[in-house]
């Protein structure tokens, strides 16, 4: 097995061998480089200390050096090179209460999650891999390196990010390493939002987001995401649906392209489900207005879950409208437009139209062609420039006040309203018949 490593990856290795130490790369970017994929960084482990690795370079700055761990700058580009070290007792499922460096390999290896990250690569050794990590990718399995339970409860961020690398790989999950996480599933609770975000937006936009499945199977989802668990056992009793909530949720995650804001959108389109759900005499299942519920959680939980503030705005938005349907009709997707925002229309679409997939096959053809002809409508009104917000007028506040109008309410009053005849009559929107509209406006009031 043969491995390219970057020139200032293979720099460092050899600058530390030629004094006397032993060198790597290590992890990630060992496993993705076996499987074609492009490493996202490199990290090199090293028998150096700390202090002996510094000594080495000429410019390195401390990024966790309790830990083991320098970073070196080469032309600009850092590097972590970590020593080989051997965690103590861990007390928090996240922390050990100490780190003792060592010499050997193998126990620096031993410490790490799963198989396939625990392999180390040098030109000099070629691959070292002790613990069948070859073995594992080749088969297409995530295991844990040992005891699963013990590297659970080293950090307990590894269950979830176990299911991500699933995920994004394809693979399977080995019995023990599942049946560790089922039993370790609650210390998730120590591991802080911003972590467990990142690892959820990750297996989000993989190509198996349906990977939540089995993370709900093995009660991961029910620590950090509770909201999902309910959906799961809510069934859809009407001829628009196949799946209860939770799978209709997870078939709507698989229609929709890899995107942050669009994948967490059909997460959490349908959260409002649960609380809105009634049955009709008939044994008919309905749930009335349920993205205003939806929405209402979906910003509880991007907040608990630490997003930024744009990525809540837009989610939230999607979420609420992501039910909103109505006539094709130019004057209908205007004001659809100018509701959920030029920005977010096409996303809109684009999450109608996977909602949709995830349904039964009831009036398909005709939910179909309404969100065909919606989407060739907006692309009409926006080749033809026409007005859907108060900035695409073809006055401004300053025109008004410019014809005798005081600034103030009235004057937002006249902008709104100039908008809503625009958007009836869009060949209206020229300052000449706008400012004559004022006029009008101005005749009646006296």
């Amino acid at each position: 097995m043969t491995i390219i490593l970057p020139e200032k990856v293979n720099t460092i290795i050899h600058t530390l061998q030629e004094h006397g130490y032993e060198a790597y790369a290590v992890g990630g970017c060992v496993r993705d480089s076996v499987l074609g994929r492009e490493p996202e960084d490199w990290d090199i482990t090293t028998s150096a200390l700390p202090e002996e690795t510094k000594a080495l370079f000429r410019r390195t700055f401390d990024t966790g050096i309790e830990h083991g761990t320098v970073t070196v700058l080469l032309d600009k580009e850092g590097f972590e090179v970590t020593t080989y070290r051997i965690d103590g007792k861990y007390e928090d499922s996240r922390h050990p209460k100490e780190v003792k460096f060592t010499r050997n390999l193998r126990e620096d290896l031993l410490r790490r999650d799963f198989t396939i990250n625990a392999m180390a690569y040098n030109d000099k050794d070629g691959l070292i891999d002790i613990f069948g990590g070859m073995e594992d990718l080749n088969a297409g399995v995530i295991r844990c390196v040992g005891n699963a339970v013990e590297r659970f409860s080293e950090d307990a961020l590894r269950i979830l990010r176990g299911v991500r690398f699933a995920a994004q790989l394809g693979f399977t999950i080995e019995e023990a390493t599942e049946e560790g996480m089922r039993k370790l599933a609650p210390t998730l609770q120590n591991i802080s939002a911003e972590r467990i975000q990142a690892e959820l937006v990750k297996m989000l936009v993989s190509p198996r987001p349906d990977m939540l499945r089995t993370a709900y199977d093995l009660g991961i989802t029910k620590e950090f995401l509770p909201e999902f668990d309910r959906l799961m056992v809510t069934e859809q009793e009407t001829p628009h649906h196949m799946y209860n909530v939770g799978e209709h949720t997870l078939h709507a995650l698989m229609n929709i392209r890899a995107d942050k804001v669009l994948r967490l959108t059909m997460l959490l389109h349908d959260m409002g489900k649960p609380d809105y759900k009634t049955v009709d005499a008939d044994g008919v299942a309905h749930f009335k207005k349920h993205a205003l519920k939806s929405e209402e959680i979906a910003r509880t939980v991007l907040r608990r879950l630490k997003f930024d503030n744009d990525t809540i705005h837009k989610v939230t938005k999607l979420v609420l409208y992501h039910d909103y349907r109505m006539p094709a009709t130019a004057r209908n997707v205007r004001r659809a437009m100018n509701k959920i925002g030029k920005e977010l229309f096409p996303l809109y679409l684009e999450v109608r139209r996977a909602d949709m997939l995830a349904q039964s096959d009831y009036l398909r053809e005709e939910k179909l062609r309404n969100i065909d002809e919606t989407a060739e409508l907006y692309r009409e009104i926006l080749q033809k420039g026409q007005c859907v917000t108060l900035k695409e007028l073809a006055v401004t506040g300053s025109d008004l006040i410019a014809a005798g109008m005081k600034p103030g309410k009235e004057l937002g009053r006249i902008l709104e309203y100039f908008l809503e005849v625009v958007m009836e009559e869009p060949d209206r929107n020229t300052k000449e018949e706008l400012l004559k509209l004022l006029e009008e406006q101005r005749q009646n009031l006296k």
